[in-house]
């Protein structure tokens, strides 16, 4: 295959190949966009664990990987006449250009709260030009990570004032449900706990919209962590020719303590 002039050619050039029917692949050939969309959310994640780790080389390989999913979309739309990759860069130039009035237009320069409000209105009038303007929440994708979309549900809400005042009373609330999931729990009422639980979690994600923190970064760096001090308690257990299984919580515990110690003496 000859070289593309444009790395993105190339690219193109190669998807093209792939899902040729003469002589593609038969892997290739046989994916739909519903059997490719697990993979592009995961790639999505890889994109954001690199950024986690700061580790710019395998950055680059994830943001790669991520790319080719939307060339894969792309062709696969392509085939059946709908849009083509240059359609779906067109659209996004478009709207970028649309959202940002105060720096493709004629507008005055917004600070980045004044941005962040503009942009939902202007999403707002976007989703009333097409006819979608039942409700403000219906354009908030189901299919995003549980925490992600409240964060976003309670954001689109807060746009219209449905929102608690002040931070204290988002943590009021939460000591609220709190108190309720542990009235469910007392009654070994699994559903209605799950329910309780579930209101734990929005009011969480609340949280983190008042805190303008990303609820699914957080958690991802307290997952990080706890997988760090818990490979710490394994290299203690086997340095005294142990494993976990063989130890108990109060060990463990205290091995956990040490970690903590440890890092927080680090900085």
């Amino acid at each position: 295959m000859a070289k593309a002039a444009r790395p993105i050619d190339r690219l193109l050039d190669i998807m093209a190949r792939l899902r040729d029917p003469q002589g593609g692949c038969e892997w290739d050939l046989e994916q739909t966009f519903a059997t490719i969309a697990p993979y592009t959310v995961e790639e999505a994640y890889e994109v954001a664990d690199a950024i986690e780790r700061n580790d710019l080389a395998d950055l680059r390989d994830e943001l790669g990987d991520l790319l080719f999913q939307v060339v894969f979309h792309s062709r696969m739309a392509q085939e059946q006449g709908a849009f083509a990759f240059d359609d779906v860069a067109d659209a996004i130039s478009e709207k970028m250009i649309r959202r940002h009035p105060h720096v493709f237009g004629d507008e005055a320069r917004r600070t980045s709260a004044e941005q962040t409000r503009a942009w939902e209105v202007i999403k707002a009038r976007e989703r009333a030009g097409k006819g979608r303007n039942e409700s403000i929440l219906d354009d908030v994708p189901p299919g995003l990570p549980a925490l992600t979309r409240a964060v976003k549900l309670s954001r689109r809400a807060a746009t219209v004032g449905f929102v608690w005042p002040s931070i204290g009373e988002v943590i009021a609330k939460l000591d609220e449900e709190v108190e309720e999931l542990k009235v469910e729990i007392a009654a070994e009422d699994r559903e209605k706990a799950r329910a309780e639980l579930g209101d734990v979690l929005f009011v969480v994600a609340n949280i983190a919209r008042t805190l303008d923190i990303d609820p699914e970064d957080a958690l991802r760096a307290t997952n990080a962590k706890f997988a760090r001090r818990f490979r710490h308690i394994e290299t203690a257990l086997k340095a005294r020719g142990k494993t976990p299984d063989q130890s108990d919580l109060a060990e463990m515990d205290a091995l956990w303590d040490a970690a903590k110690a440890a890092e927080k003496a680090r900085g």
